[in-house]
């Protein structure tokens, strides 16, 4: 905000952002004060709410969670519960004349989708140009990953001057148009591959890709690259907004431990699995039981397991970094389990190195569905 404010006191541009993560109202406090020490005024800073529905959470014991397959009633040391909201509110506050919009927790499409139904007055059931709009936020919300970023692989997806790479642009007009390019002069690079990995990233079902403000049809999307660091696109639908919004609820769920140690040279695979045949034995003998554990030989088949590494490997492997992960209720069980790791410096296999530990709080995250009608979406607005 230090660099913005100015700009946008000379420019009179918008921003529009979720910076304000668990607590805009901070945020916002900290925007205020920086533009108190530039000496900015006139700005209008709008906070959108109704996002935060911790306080009432116990209201809906009785829903299902997601992912845990569990009620929320059998969920212990709940710490906060926030909705998915859509652009609704950004749009309203735009149109009340906001220069900045700080959000809680909302949709990482809706930031775009906010500005462009404010921009050209689209309804909810203009599904063509809500599905468009949708598009430009869903392949601009990871910033430069539209640019090249989580694109480049040496030898077969080259991406120059990745040092300087630099941010995507969107431009869209009141038909729905949209092109997508990058600053002059920038590294990375915006092609057509590169979109269509954005387009399938995250979405789940590209026919049905359910966001708050509706269920985007990406099947008939069709890219074209207009020019070297420019690509169009269009197909987009909506199939018009669900009757619920989706909820993430975190809460504390015990505590990890985790150790790891290396073993280099020939043999390294089998004296790290020796290792972690002593540790398993020896948790026996302390009668002590993660809830969850995991042991993973970092540098084959820590990423997939024996999908791949059992497959392409070439039988010689010159190091191997033994991960070791436990699950518990209580932190002391996790230091004890992690323990027995930490003693393979001298009790264990030939040539181990670079021991390291680590115990930490668990903060889970789950999610459940509530209906729309139950949330109050706003906005408080405030002249700088």
């Amino acid at each position: 905000m230090k660099i913005f404010l100015p700009l946008m006191k000379q420019y009179r541009f918008k921003i529009v952002s979720n910076m304000g993560g668990a607590n805009p109202q901070c945020a916002i406090y900290k925007i205020k004060q920086i533009a108190g020490e530039l000496g900015i005024k006139g700005l209008k800073i709008a906070m959108v709410t109704g996002d935060d529905i911790t306080s009432q959470i116990h209201e809906y014991d009785n829903y299902s969670l997601i992912e845990s397959r569990t009620t929320i009633g059998l969920t212990q040391n709940i710490i906060s519960a926030n909705v998915y909201l859509g652009a609704d509110s950004i749009s309203q506050a735009l149109d009340d004349g906001a220069d900045i919009v700080i959000t809680g927790r909302v949709a990482d499409p809706s930031l775009f989708v906010g500005p462009i139904i404010h921009e050209f007055h689209w309804k909810a059931d203009d599904y063509p140009k809500i599905g468009q709009a949708i598009l430009t936020g869903h392949l601009m919300e990871c910033c430069a990953q539209l640019t090249g970023g989580y694109y480049a692989d040496p030898g077969y997806k080259e991406v120059p001057d990745l040092d300087r790479l630099g941010h995507p642009i969107a431009e869209i007009n009141e038909m729905g148009e949209v092109f997508f390019t990058k600053p002059e002069n920038s590294g990375g690079l915006v092609n057509v591959d590169i979109c269509k990995e954005q387009l399938l990233y995250e979405i789940g079902n590209p026919a049905a890709y359910i966001t708050p403000d509706g269920i985007a049809d990406f099947t008939n999307v069709f890219f074209k690259q207009v020019s070297d660091h420019t690509v169009s696109a269009q197909g987009a639908l909506s199939h018009g907004i669900t009757d619920t919004y989706k909820v993430n609820l975190a809460y504390e769920d015990g505590y990890i431990g985790i150790g790891e140690v290396s073993f280099g040279g020939q043999n390294s695979l089998e004296r790290a699995k020796l290792a972690a045949d002593i540790i398993k034995k020896r948790w026996e003998i302390i009668r002590i039981k993660p809830l969850r554990h995991q042991f993973d030989y970092i540098g084959f088949n820590s990423l997939y397991k024996s999908n791949i590494s059992t497959k392409i490997h070439s039988g010689t492997i010159p190091e191997i970094r033994l991960r070791v992960s436990v699950h518990t209720k209580n932190e002391l069980d996790a230091h004890k389990l992690i323990r027995e790791l930490q003693c393979m410096y001298i009790n264990g296999p030939a040539g181990s190195s670079g021991i390291a530990s680590h115990i930490e709080t668990v903060l889970s995250i789950d999610s459940f569905l509530i209906p729309r009608k139950y949330v109050k979406p706003n906005y408080i607005c405030e002249v700088l």
